[in-house]
């Protein structure tokens, strides 16, 4: 049979098996109490901020992001053990009863709960309260109250403590921008036949410490907001670099659809070679609207961006994103394109995409080449562009026009 604790705590949660709640807790004390008002306040300089409310009726008495002084309310003298953290009658306490709050709400009877942060600061108050006396309350109501109390204690630090990870993940990305400390590589895109570069993929390179790979880079900028601040500066710096390529290179950035939708891009490669850059768009990016996406690309691809769809092979969204959007160039994933000499059901994957590709006039670049025998196996399979080891690992703009200086005439 389960215990009374257990019961009230499954009341805590809407429905069964979902997570703790602190409006719904709030919801579960007030009415175990017979309470009129049950509130989580969290204290603001010298206010009590309700950031949590549960009032049914009383929403003109009483609702979240109401304020009041600290000077006006029990809170304070709770923490100072001047006032009891269960009041049945408040005419029982003559602190109480001076209070001009205590006949202006009014408030008949109290219960309340500090909620402390980890370092044992205060944070606010998990209270309830009722215009009316309410003698039954007892200390076993009150360690109800605690309880959820201490709940809504370990759902605000981690959602504290998340917040702090937040805002310095978001600095750490701002830093790496202002600073400049991130560096291009630049990754040939080869004729799959002379083995020559036709373009080079943007890729990004962090210099902070400790290191940690792009993608976690562009993932915490991403979920901090300044997702597409950090592809633009990336963009930005790669444009300046376009010059230095011949003129029939192409060169390839990464660019999510909140980038592309951004607006921004159009002004940025207003004055670029737009016929010799190409937009990859990546598997795992999630399209909210395809229309809008598209609406987005219009001019651009007008003026001659091309657009690729990276990842493809990869899962259901590249192949949405293909559909949809059309792309210039459809690059096959690495996953596809590791083992296909030895994998039949990739050679046949491989094939459809090509078939399709050729169908809808799209070329086909196989990504994340390594082997010979891969290399050998795409050939056959009459796939004109490939990248990876095998062909050419990224360099420095440097090394590659030192390369170039370098190559035989002819």
């Amino acid at each position: 049979m389960q215990s009374f604790q257990q019961a009230i705590l499954k009341g805590a949660a809407s429905e069964p098996g979902q997570d703790f709640t602190i409006q719904r807790a709030l919801e579960t004390v007030r009415t175990h109490l017979g309470m009129d008002v049950a509130y989580l306040s969290e204290f603001v300089g010298e206010e009590s901020v309700f950031r949590h409310v549960d009032a049914p009726g009383l929403e003109d008495l009483i609702k979240p992001g109401d304020r009041r002084s600290l000077d006006e309310v029990y809170c304070r003298h709770i923490l100072a053990g001047r006032l009891p953290e269960l009041i049945p009658d408040t005419a029982d306490e003559p602190l109480a009863v001076a209070m001009p709050i205590t006949r202006a709400v009014p408030i008949g009877a109290h219960a309340s709960i500090p909620i402390r942060l980890a370092d044992g600061t205060p944070y606010g108050m998990f209270c309830c309260l009722s215009a009316r006396p309410n003698a039954s309350l007892n200390s076993r109501d009150l360690d109800v109250m605690r309880i959820f109390a201490d709940l809504a204690a370990h759902q605000i630090r981690r959602e504290i403590a998340e917040k702090l990870a937040r805002e310095a993940a978001r600095a750490r990305v701002q830093t790496a921008m202002a600073a400049g400390s991130f560096s291009l590589v630049y990754q040939p895109i080869c004729d799959m036949r002379s083995r020559t570069p036709k373009g080079f993929e943007t890729l990004c390179r962090f210099a902070s410490e400790p290191y940690r790979s792009p993608d976690k880079w562009f993932g915490e900028a991403a979920a901090t907001g300044l997702g597409v601040d950090l592809e633009i500066a990336v963009l930005q710096r790669a444009l300046t670099d376009m010059p230095s390529f011949a003129s029939d290179i192409y060169v390839s950035f990464n660019a999510s659809p909140e980038t592309i939708m951004s607006g921004q891009l159009e002004e940025l490669l207003a004055r670029a070679p737009r016929d010799r850059i190409v937009l990859e768009v990546t598997e795992h990016a999630p399209v909210g609207d395809y229309a809008q996406l598209n609406a987005a690309l219009g001019p651009l691809r007008q003026n001659g961006v091309r657009l690729a769809i990276d990842d493809a092979g990869a899962g259901f969204s590249s192949l949405q994103h293909i559909i949809q959007l059309a792309p210039d160039i459809i690059k096959l994933d690495m996953g596809l394109t590791r083992d296909i000499d030895t994998d039949s059901a990739k050679r046949a994957l491989a094939s459809a995409l090509i078939h399709f590709a050729r169908e809808t006039g799209a070329e086909i670049v196989a990504e994340g080449i390594e082997t010979e025998c891969e290399y050998d196996t795409l050939r056959a399979l009459n796939i004109g562009s490939g990248q990876g080891f095998f062909l050419a690992r990224p360099s420095s703009l440097l090394d590659i026009q030192r390369a170039r200086r370098e190559r035989p005439a002819g």
